[in-house]
């Protein structure tokens, strides 16, 4: 898995009906609350894919967000990172979106920490 501050402003015109109108769109300002608490990650993986976060796509993580359950997280568990639905009730687990894989129950003795939040999926369309 990548980890990446993201640094760069990305722009792009915006098309309305048949007029032609350019603006900027910032890529920064529709997927970033948080400057220096928010990092790219890339996916290595289809655990998610049910979710609609498939192998390859690139994850803004929100790391100054509070995960509550039902937040998709990037999470480090026993020392290996994961992307996985956070559940807290009844039980505290991390579910996968893919009927291939099994949810993860936590346990006291696993070593587990929430990395961020994920707050937007960037995907690219061509091959």
């Amino acid at each position: 898995m990548l980890l990446c501050r993201l640094v760069e402003v990305y722009r792009m015109a915006v098309f309305k009906t048949q007029d032609y109108i350019e603006q900027t769109l910032d890529l920064n300002e529709l997927c970033i609350r948080h400057p220096a608490a928010t990092f790219l990650v890339r996916v290595g993986g289809d655990s998610m894919k049910d979710k609609g976060i498939l192998d390859g796509d690139v994850l803004v993580v929100d790391r100054s967000e509070t995960a509550v359950h039902g937040s998709v997280i990037v999470a480090s568990l026993n020392r290996e990172f994961t992307v996985k639905e956070l559940c807290l009730k009844p039980i505290k687990q991390l579910l996968p979106h893919n009927k291939a894989y099994k949810p993860i129950l936590l346990t006291e003795r696993d070593e587990f920490e929430v990395f961020g939040v994920v707050v937007s999926v960037v995907r690219r369309m061509t091959r």
